[in-house]
């Protein structure tokens, strides 16, 4: 064929060269940021008043386990009791009526205006009001009266306290994840002629989780670490073991720094289980969160300064 009398014809267009953006102030704050950590672990390692030796000994330590046994069964059950009374509340307020939607915003009010530490010592001092508990039909006759002090012990006041005072929490974690789906999702599962309660387990929950995850794995590494309270009640936890150790031999830095070490063991195992939870019910999500994290960490430290510009035939640069 012919050309049109005229023009041309295309040649080819011209190759698209990479030129490395300059950003030396990058730099300039990593090598800030390195050197500042090379210093601090440097002190960290070589002052002896931190007594590694002293450290290693304990970290192991019967007593020292013994006392993460229990906090970790403190952290397990207040979430179990905080997560089912957070759901219960959720629904409650949600619900159209009004008592159940006022009887959940007055514990909610009640129990995240006051501080948890204040609660457990409530608990842990109940029996100055009801010296006998009595179990039986409301305004009807009681079958068991047993004494305060021997139904709630201790470990049983700290149950007490950290539960429902995340139930609280939980139920406004619920409700955001709830309130989340759309509700045509709800008026759909109703035309089909599922009752409230069945579109709340089978339609709108499911949905919710993806909400839910984030904040209530946040919840369980705050719960971790709030158990630490009940020591002033007496009750055995990690922090309480290490107490009773460094009152005898007074290595008060060397047994905090143990309980610091499980603290960070154990929430960072509950990193790891947020973050497959969170996959899990992520499912479907194009986010940069459903990657994983040792993967967007290796992808940013090769990407780290490498940045291009692409300067096209005229000049122009585009990212």
């Amino acid at each position: 064929m012919s050309s049109v009398p005229g023009t041309e014809p295309a040649g080819r267009p011209e190759d698209i060269r990479a030129v490395p953006v300059r950003r030396p102030g990058r730099w300039v704050a990593a090598a800030i940021v390195l050197v500042l950590a090379v210093a601090i672990v440097r002190s960290v390692v070589t002052n002896p008043n931190f007594q590694w030796g002293v450290v290693g000994e304990y970290v192991f330590d019967e007593r020292i386990l013994e006392g993460l046994r229990v906090t970790i069964e403190l952290t397990v059950i207040a979430m179990v009791i905080g997560i089912v009374l957070g759901v219960v509340l959720a629904v409650m307020r949600l619900s159209p009526n009004p008592l159940l939607a006022s009887g959940s915003w007055l514990y909610i009010w009640f129990f995240r205006g006051t501080p948890v530490l204040v609660q457990l010592l409530f608990w842990y001092n109940v029996s100055a009001l009801y010296p006998k508990i009595a179990l039986g039909i409301p305004f009807g006759p009681a079958f068991v009266h047993p004494d305060a002090n021997t139904l709630i012990t201790p470990f049983t006041a700290a149950i007490l306290g950290l539960g429902l005072n995340e139930g609280a929490y939980m139920a406004e974690i619920v409700r955001a994840g709830i309130i989340s789906v759309p509700s045509g999702q709800e008026d759909a599962a109703r035309s089909l002629g599922m009752t409230r309660l069945q579109t709340m387990a089978r339609i709108v929950l499911p949905q919710a989780m993806r909400v839910i995850i984030p904040p209530t794995g946040n919840e369980t590494i705050s719960m971790l670490k709030t158990t630490s309270l009940v020591s002033v009640i007496a009750v055995a936890d990690l922090l309480f073991a290490a107490e009773g150790i460094y009152s005898a031999n007074f290595k008060t830095i060397p047994l905090l720094i143990v309980v610091s070490i499980w603290y960070i063991v154990c929430t960072s195992v509950l990193y790891i289980g947020q973050y497959y939870l969170e996959r899990y019910y992520g499912r479907g999500s194009s986010r940069e969160g459903q990657t994983p994290l040792a993967g967007r960490m290796l992808r940013g430290m090769l990407a780290f300064g490498r940045h291009r510009v692409h300067v096209g035939p005229g000049g122009g640069e585009r990212r």
